[in-house]
């Protein structure tokens, strides 16, 4: 039976020529909206680290004069002469203090205001917001949600077509963490967001229990990255505490970020079908339910008619004696599952699974 272990100084005020002579009240600046499960990111309410914030005295050591002005004391460094006001490499900007994912360059944009400039935050529930009237009319004050790191400020002049926000950050509140380092740094989840620009695919399948899927799947040539979730329901926000009843119509399901100059989707849907039952219908092993269905998601028209081919070939080679019963579902919202599942038998080593790869072929 499957073991549940469920253990800127003036940011905004600074403006450049009469662009920036405008003042925005924080009454008439639309609140970001929560992030959503289109995000493959996007990390449960519930996901709360234990985070302990270091004191004065170590914050003094470890940060520089700069970076300790701007987080502690509310202060802004000089536009234009900052580490990332011009920065265009991929990755993403985490809190200086406690290394929380805050933005991502896939969001950043030249404001011509001096600091670094993003339309949006990764997930706005990294975020806290306060109201700033220090320079004498009101503000809307950006912090990071864990350390309370100030950041910056955030404004409604942002480009319309990404959403109208400006948040105006100060670089010293930030910590860049290169695409390349993402996952060795424990930001892998986050590589999702850049599948598009750097020509990624993601596959989303689901065949029982998702440790034992997710665990062989990831070691597979050519997949970047996993992350396991649940999708094929109408529930939003979903989480393990109420998929396990079985009555949310989600699967436990994995995604797999993979190259495909390296591997391709047909490869990965047919190693799918050698690690899992395909003709047991809402079972995979001892776990029971239609939280546990053998379902295959498809996010484009290729897909679909990939996993049509890989399944008659399948059936033709009568490699499984009995009738497959994989569904075939369209990719809805993916809500990612609670941190202590991601990668689980990694960090369980002999923790439960009921998937192996069946010495077959087809």
């Amino acid at each position: 039976m499957k073991k549940f272990v469920l253990l800127a100084f003036f940011c905004a005020g600074l403006y450049l020529g009469l662009k920036w002579t405008h003042q925005f009240s924080p009454s008439s600046i639309r609140q970001p909206a929560e992030q959503t499960a289109t995000s493959s990111t996007s990390i449960p309410q519930s996901e709360k680290r234990d985070y302990k914030k270091p004191s004065e005295q170590e914050l003094k050591k470890r940060l520089t004069p700069q970076q300790y002005s701007c987080t502690q004391e509310a202060g802004t460094e000089p536009p234009f002469k900052n580490a990332y006001w011009d920065h265009k490499e991929d990755g993403i900007y985490v809190d200086i203090v406690s290394g929380e994912p805050l933005f991502s360059s896939l969001d950043k944009y030249d404001s011509g205001s001096g600091w670094p400039s993003f339309t949006k935050p990764i997930d706005t529930r990294h975020l806290k917001f306060k109201s700033d009237f220090k320079i004498g009319y009101e503000r809307k004050e950006v912090l990071s949600s864990s350390a309370g790191s100030h950041l910056g400020h955030v404004f409604d002049d942002g480009p319309k077509e990404a959403g109208g926000l400006r948040y105006c950050i100060n670089s010293a509140s930030l910590k860049f963490i290169p695409l390349a380092d993402m996952q060795k740094l424990g930001y892998g989840a986050y590589l999702f967001d850049f599948a598009k620009k750097k020509s990624w695919e993601v596959a989303t399948f689901a065949g029982g229990c998702f440790w034992g899927v997710e665990d062989l799947l990831r070691k597979q040539s050519g997949v970047l990255e996993t992350q396991v979730g649940y999708t094929g329901g109408d529930l939003k926000n979903a989480t393990y505490e109420i998929v396990k009843l079985g009555k949310t119509g989600h699967a436990e399901a994995v995604q797999i970020l993979f190259d495909p100059k390296k591997t391709s989707y047909e490869k990965l849907l047919t190693y799918f079908f050698k690690i899992h039952d395909p003709t047991t219908m809402n079972r995979q092993g001892n776990d029971v339910g239609t939280q546990y269905r053998s379902v295959v998601f498809y996010s484009s028209p290729e897909q679909k008619a990939t996993f049509e081919k890989v399944k008659q070939r399948i059936e033709k080679s009568k490699a499984w004696k009995k009738p497959i019963v994989t569904q075939l579902q369209q990719l809805s919202d993916f809500w990612r599952a609670e941190d202590y599942h991601q990668s689980y038998l990694q960090k369980v080593p002999n923790g439960y699974t009921c998937h192996f790869e069946r010495k077959i072929e087809f």
